[in-house]
């Protein structure tokens, strides 16, 4: 377990996991040379094991499926373990990066996943199967990913506030 920012983050190792990825963008760039334009890729990939475990990678390239490829390597470095109970989130959360901001909310069974594009890539792969999302500033999708990790990063268990605060919660 790694020390992060909110206590001790659940990175996790890819073996043994079994994995599925969805790309959720792809952005392709171009530079202006001297016999014109050249074309390059980038990919915004979401690994997980439907379970809890999730993880996200970014990948670039001059051929969309080695970007793909990339981002899928990446995104297995990054795993994390999500909290879940039951199909949904203990509790609410709100991440953040750049501009934008991701807010998750817990669901009563059978809501199924409320969100956009790519917040619903992270929760399928992380195996949410009913939560209320909502984006607010910027709807990127490489920076709305990226906030909504760090939403799931913010995630506790009530054994892990106890643990934390020091206290008993009933």
């Amino acid at each position: 377990m790694a020390k992060g920012k909110f206590g001790t983050t659940g990175m996790v190792a890819a073996e043994g996991l079994n994995l599925v990825d969805k790309v959720v963008k792809i952005n392709r760039c171009a530079t202006v040379v001297k016999g014109g334009k050249r074309f390059s890729f980038s990919a915004m990939v979401v690994v997980g094991d439907l379970g809890g475990v999730v993880g996200h990678g970014f990948g670039k390239a001059n051929e969309v499926p080695p970007a793909v490829e990339k981002a899928v390597k990446d995104a297995k470095k990054h795993l994390v373990r999500v909290p879940l109970r039951g199909h949904t989130l203990p509790h609410q959360a709100r991440g953040r990066f750049g501009a934008s901001i991701v807010q998750v909310l817990p669901a009563a069974p059978g809501t199924g996943v409320i969100a956009g594009d790519a917040v619903r890539a992270v929760m399928e792969a992380a195996g949410v199967k009913d939560v209320l999302t909502k984006v607010y500033g910027s709807t990127n999708p490489v920076n709305v990913v990226k906030a909504t990790m760090d939403a799931l990063g913010r995630m506790r268990t009530i054994t892990e506030v106890e643990r934390l605060r020091g206290v008993k919660i009933a």
